[in-house]
């Protein structure tokens, strides 16, 4: 094996018991071509010394990590998807496959999508489209790159196998994704309990997350203390989707990780222009999780996680956990604009100011996001600037440029790294047609440059 000696696996979700999890068995695929390996991510886990074969072998074939998970779990939850209640969903094309520590002393988790059936199917095949795999990849790269807490797609490896879908050109080619992520705790899976009333199981369920997923010691309130944290880490998520212009599609409850970890991508956009109506889905016709209304959908989320919550402790005392939300989410969206801006936060009445005239700049203006983002990274002006960027151009005058804000070679590029829907579309159509993967492998080496440039 060439499994580092850094690797340290981990069992712990073997301690809530076998009420949470069936164990499963992982689909037998005629054959495996791998087309992407996340050294970067792996070498947090000591997993990136694994040759190809061995990576293959593991995140193709699941033949378990010494030390980690002996068998495949599908985890049991519940969820409101649309905010109708669904009690029949859970793991129907993944599982949870290993769990370890990563180097700052993390537990994580290595889950998978299109890794078969599983008791929770329904009537799907378990499967995931090739198309549909590198999309993830890419959303989650560009996530990262842009300071968004995002799952980290691990491997991505194809399996030979024609799909039948709805939404592709089909038969179209299927693969296995395996992701890294700081959990796959969600608040549905509280909900499932709470339906079931399973009180003991919300306490147990409680305690686990505090202890392994979050590093806390649970105190005398611990279902307050869960609460809270959710809380706070929904406006640091939400706040760091608006700063990146970033549009999830489907905030449904079983989408939501109780880590605050953006993650579950399905029809995912990056706004072409500042809309607040601009949604991701087709299906969402009501733009119930359009880009302006994400933060509702979380602060809806978490009252239904209260709800589930408060059958193993006094709904009074979780109630006021709720209330800081709204200005969390201002503080945290006022902190990741400075960051993308790449501007020394002041007060925070003038940075407030600053922010409203640069939505007014991007709405009035029709400009594509990311690219004003850019153009105005660090306080630069362009020349061209849209007559409607003019109040902020006058506040921005009154910043200082964080120090090296502007010193990666990415700012004097010209032009940004974008992933607009008609940016997936040019990198899936070479692999399409010619299993040309050049494009793809050159947009995430650019994604990664852009992340080197932001950090």
């Amino acid at each position: 094996m060439s499994i580092s000696s850094r690797f340290q696996p981990r069992q712990a979700i073997l301690e809530l018991g076998d009420d949470f999890y069936d164990v499963v068995a992982p689909a037998q695929f005629p054959q495996h071509l791998l087309r992407f390996r996340n050294d970067r991510a792996a070498s947090t886990v000591g997993l990136d010394t694994l040759t190809n074969a061995e990576w293959i072998d593991h995140f193709g074939r699941f033949t378990p990590l010494p030390g980690s998970l002996e068998q495949p779990l599908a985890l049991r939850y519940h969820g409101h998807q649309f905010r109708s209640y669904n009690p029949d969903l859970g793991d129907g094309r993944g599982f949870l496959f290993a769990q370890m520590q990563d180097d700052v002393g993390r537990l994580l988790d290595l889950g998978t999508k299109g890794s078969g059936q599983t008791p929770w199917s329904r009537f799907g095949d378990g499967r995931l489209t090739l198309k549909g795999g590198m999309r993830e990849i890419l959303a989650t790269e560009m996530l990262e790159a842009l300071g968004v807490t995002t799952s980290r797609s691990f491997s991505l490896i194809e399996t030979g196998e024609a799909l039948e879908r709805g939404d592709e050109p089909s038969p179209t080619r299927s693969s296995v994704l395996v992701r890294l992520s700081h959990g796959h705790i969600r608040y549905g899976t509280f909900q499932r309990l709470a339906t079931l009333g399973q009180t003991d199981n919300i306490r147990k369920l409680t305690r686990y997350v505090l202890t392994h997923l979050l590093g806390q010691q649970p105190g005398a309130e611990p279902e307050v203390q869960l609460l809270a944290h959710a809380v706070e880490g929904a406006a640091r998520l939400v706040s760091e989707w608006h700063a990146a212009g970033f549009v999830h599609g489907v905030l449904n409850t079983d989408n939501i990780s109780l880590t605050s970890e953006s993650f579950d991508y399905g029809p995912w956009r990056f706004l072409p222009r500042f809309d607040p109506a601009f949604t991701a889905a087709y299906f969402d016709t009501l733009g119930l999780y359009a880009f302006g209304r994400q933060a509702e959908a979380l602060q809806w989320n978490l009252g239904q996680l209260a709800g589930a919550l408060a059958q193993a402790t006094p709904v009074e005392a979780l109630i006021p956990a709720l209330e800081p939300l709204p200005q969390r989410i201002s503080e945290y969206y006022r902190r990741q604009v400075m960051w993308r801006l790449g501007l020394v936060r002041g007060e925070e009445s003038s940075e407030a100011a600053l922010i409203r005239a640069f939505e007014v700049g991007l709405r009035e203006s029709g400009i594509q996001p990311d690219l004003a983002w850019y153009q105005f990274r660090g306080g630069r002006v362009p020349d061209n600037a849209h007559p409607a960027f003019g109040p902020f151009v006058e506040k921005i005058a009154g910043f200082v440029a964080m120090p090296d804000a502007l010193n990666h070679s990415y700012w004097q590029r010209g032009a940004p790294v974008t992933m607009l829907i008609e940016d997936v579309e040019a990198i899936w159509s070479p692999i399409a047609e010619s299993d040309d993967w050049q494009p793809f492998e050159a947009k995430v080496a650019a994604i990664r440059d852009m992340g080197d440039a932001h950090r």
